[in-house]
């Protein structure tokens, strides 16, 4: 006789569909366009030459088929989407120049050079945003709630083993460990603590216990999930001692609840253990809502790093704050993703020319064998750029600080992996904030020395670090600032305190030298308003939990006050 399944075995249960597509945030193309206004001298002087032209073609015999060709790319010169200036006319010839594309050049270097002057003038200002970067009227004093979602019962007898690979980085196995919690609750199974696999772009070796305490994992979830270290001995022998041997099912990305129940469930039953690899992405964001608060009780309860991470990343905190002992203990944080994979990903172009291009395509071909070079691939930098898909350069993450009103006495932690070109690109936001941190100069190299090689480990202090800061700044997406924005939510009373930029508007203004100090910082402030707007964000039906935890994970502090606190020691 085998348990049920935590949602019910008969078929008038009513589950969340999955979505029918992965719900990634989709971009648009970036498209170019023309202004609006009237004509200029010159663009009547184009207009008059394309007259004349298509004039003298239609008094001639045997070209008049070409007319609509010659008509349709006079147009076409005249609204400028080939890309041409119509410079002067001399004795009736043209002069035209190739103009540049949007967002093809890397323009953020003239940018600093015109506003650095302004910035050097408001340093020591006596107002400092750092202070006063989020409005309290915004934080609506959300408390954690989960034990009101999921209650603490008897676990009914399980039905097999559920066996799970995780891959990724640090936050994509967090992903994974949190839905297959999540998982084996809703088929009543007995989770076996995740396997790692060796990923070919972060290359670490570590193990489960080596990132996140194993211990504390599996007696939180006690009285939720049953949590096992390895398949006991007598299973593994059904299947002669070889995990290998356990049936994979392959589920497609995003399955819904049903399909759990309806697919998987079954053969858990009948072969009393099954493997789910990869893991990654295998669970929809609508499902239930128990079953978003088991997702709330693994990523933010149960989940806690393993004793030597905790131990150095505390004292990392510790020496931050004391470090801005005059700003309060209060610290900005920075997640920077311009490592050289990071930069060769995003097919973006900044100012290293040949060089950098060489590089690159190095780069690419090594982690990505073939991908960027496949057949009817077309590459457009300035497009990727214009449609904000570059990652933010060092340089163009401290003008936007700057222009928000965060002074040179402002302390910043930077989260970063190996940055590329780190001494030319870190450069100029060391001259903008000197009071810049990161891992290696918070943390001897004595203390790192058991860290370096294991890139989990490292992001995992980078993680913490971040979490505490007063402000957090995140520039490129992805795990990382997912989770840690959801964390600094379900921790700061609902409000993420994260500035998350608008990265077509900064494209269009890095794009623009000529730019005035005052528009730029109009600009930056009200990014910055934004962001604070944005902070206290609910969840929508199609968004990810763990960004988003209210209301699955937390309830308002009136309706706290009449519940009990959520608890599980």
């Amino acid at each position: 006789m085998h348990g049920l399944s935590r949602l019910g075995s008969g078929s008038n249960r009513s589950v969340s569909p999955s979505p029918l597509s992965s719900p990634r945030f989709r971009h648009g193309r970036y498209k170019s366009f023309s202004g609006g206004g009237g004509r200029d001298g010159k663009q009547w002087a184009a207009d008059k030459i394309v007259f004349v032209l298509i004039s003298t073609v239609f008094r001639r015999k045997g070209v008049l088929l070409f007319a609509p060709l010659l008509y349709i790319a006079g147009m076409l010169l005249y609204m400028g989407l080939l890309g041409f200036d119509v410079l002067s006319l001399k004795n009736a010839v043209v002069v035209v120049q190739r103009r540049s594309p949007p967002g093809s050049v890397y323009r953020s270097p003239q940018v600093f050079q015109k506003l650095w002057p302004f910035m050097e003038a408001e340093s020591n200002a006596s107002h400092n945003a750092l202070m006063t970067a989020w409005n309290l009227k915004m934080q609506h004093g959300w408390k954690p709630s989960i034990n009101s979602i999921i209650s603490k019962t008897e676990l009914p007898k399980s039905n097999g083993f559920l066996i799970i690979e995780a891959n990724g980085g640090l936050n994509q196995q967090r992903l994974s460990i949190c839905d297959a919690v999540a998982v084996a609750w809703l088929l009543n199974a007995t989770l076996v603590i995740p396997f790692f696999h060796l990923n070919s772009v972060w290359r670490d070796s570590s193990k489960f216990g080596d990132i996140f305490d194993e211990e504390y994992f599996i007696h939180a979830l006690r009285n939720h999930v049953n949590v096992v270290r390895e398949l006991p001995e007598d299973v593994l022998q059904r299947f002669d001692n070889n995990i290998s041997n356990i049936v994979n099912l392959r589920v497609k990305g995003w399955s819904s609840a049903a399909h759990y129940l309806q697919k998987v469930l079954p053969k858990l039953q009948a072969m009393g253990a099954v493997r789910i690899a990869p893991f990654s992405n295998r669970l929809a964001y609508s499902v239930p809502s128990n079953v978003q608060g088991i997702r709330c009780l693994s990523n933010f309860q149960a989940l806690r790093f393993a004793e030597p991470i905790r131990t150095l990343a505390d004292k990392m905190v510790e020496r931050m704050v004391k470090n801005s002992s005059h700003t309060g203990g209060k610290y900005v944080s920075v997640h920077l993703r311009f490592e050289m994979d990071m930069v060769a990903f995003s097919c973006c172009e900044y100012d290293g020319g040949e060089e950098e291009k060489h590089e690159m395509d190095i780069a690419r071909e090594r982690s990505w064998r073939g991908k960027f070079r496949r057949r009817g691939r077309v590459i457009r930098p300035g497009a990727n750029r214009m449609d904000g898909k570059c990652p933010l350069t060092p340089l163009e993450v401290g003008l936007m600080l700057r222009g928000m009103g965060f002074d040179n006495n402002t302390p910043v932690f930077v989260a970063a992996g190996n940055i590329y070109k780190a001494e030319k690109y870190m450069a100029p936001l060391k001259q903008m904030f000197p009071l810049l941190e990161t891992k290696d100069t918070l943390a001897t190299p004595e203390e790192l020395a058991p860290f370096k090689g294991h890139s989990s480990r490292l992001a995992a202090l980078d993680y913490t670090v971040c979490l505490h800061s007063e402000v957090f700044v995140t520039t490129q997406g992805g795990n990382f600032p997912h989770f840690l924005i959801g964390h600094r939510r379900y921790l700061f009373g609902g409000h993420a305190k994260t500035i998350k930029p608008d990265k077509r508007k900064l494209a269009l203004l890095f794009d623009s030298p000529h730019i005035r100090w005052g528009t730029f910082k109009r600009q930056m402030k009200d990014m910055l308003r934004h962001s604070d707007v944005k902070g206290s964000e609910l969840k929508k039906p199609d968004a990810s939990v763990y960004t988003f935890p209210m209301p699955d994970c937390m309830c308002k502090q009136t309706e706290a006050a009449n519940g009990s606190r959520s608890s599980f020691e």
